[in-house]
């Protein structure tokens, strides 16, 4: 059963928080947990069009060892969507500032997938005091331009929406869509996840207008700057067929003070997703590493 926890975020939006098992117990008492700077923390961010759902499995396995909290973004899953509100790269960073600050959990350990491992090290940059570790999931460093930004604008303008049930979300996001190269169950489920039945059919619980304006504020800029002044030790994970390439993803390891590299096979962008058994073999001994310091 997954705990809410309700964040005030930049500019007063509403965030919702996620706790998806139980913290730490304490040696002492085994029902009681630690809560707050008391315990080791884990923050979890997804990519843009997720929800803080997209890593109930992650945060199940981080919670014997750390409160993992995982984190509805604004504009995304249960967090608010209001039609004027801000959708910067300060106001996404500012928002995982708040979140670490009113709950209690810096420093804390920061896993961000795509667009939410961006957001990672941007903060990780502006505030080293709040994170000890970084893990940045199949995020580029470098600018993808305005070709991709049409590119993405055309393809939400093919999406069959509203969707008649769930098992033609599935079917077109695995199949049918236009940018599927091969049959992916995986990619088909993690779409159904955002989406929510009105009186006409499945929609996303996202407006996708919002999400171009997410992007278009970080896809024109190349963030290799802000990646070289992230002093915490950080784990670059890449899947085999994501998007961020591996030669890319060694330079990133190289400008990162204390980089370190990983790759899992048989996964594309949605690496956690994909292969969860994989991914977590994959940031295991990392977070070790981070333990044992």
């Amino acid at each position: 059963m997954a705990r809410r926890i309700d964040v005030t975020g930049s500019d007063g939006v509403r965030l919702a928080a996620w706790e998806f098992g139980d913290p730490p117990k304490t040696g002492s008492d085994p029902t009681e947990h630690t809560t707050g700077s008391d315990a080791s923390s884990v923050l979890l961010l997804h990519g843009l069009m997720g929800r803080a759902s997209h890593w109930a499995s992650t945060a199940r396995w981080l919670s014997g060892r750390y409160r993992a909290v995982a984190l509805d973004q604004r504009g995304h899953g249960r967090s608010d969507k209001p039609p004027q509100a801000s959708f910067t790269r300060d106001a996404y960073v500012d928002d995982t500032e708040a979140v670490l600050e009113q709950l209690g959990l810096g420093p804390a350990v920061l896993i961000g997938h795509a667009m939410g491992a961006l957001t990672a090290w941007q903060l990780a940059s502006k505030r080293p005091d709040l994170v000890r570790g970084l893990i940045i999931c199949d995020m580029r460093a470098s600018a993808l331009g305005a070709a991709s930004q049409r590119e993405w604008a055309q393809w939400f303008k093919a999406w069959p929406v509203p969707f008649a049930t769930l098992a033609d979300v599935r079917k077109w996001f695995g199949e049918d869509d236009p940018w599927v190269e091969r049959p992916n169950p995986a990619r088909g489920e993690f779409y159904a996840e955002v989406m929510a039945e009105s009186p006409d059919g499945w929609r996303p619980v996202f407006d996708l207008d919002q999400m171009l304006r997410s992007r278009e504020t970080w896809v024109y800029d190349a963030h290799w700057e802000e990646l070289a002044q992230v002093r915490c030790p950080t784990l670059v994970v890449r899947g085999l067929d994501g998007a961020l390439g591996r030669a890319e993803a060694q330079e990133m390891v190289r400008v990162l003070p204390r980089g370190r590299y990983a790759e899992v096979a048989d996964a594309g962008h949605l690496v956690h997703y994909d292969q969860p058994d994989a991914w977590r073999t994959a940031i295991e001994p990392f977070l070790d590493t981070l333990q044992d310091a």
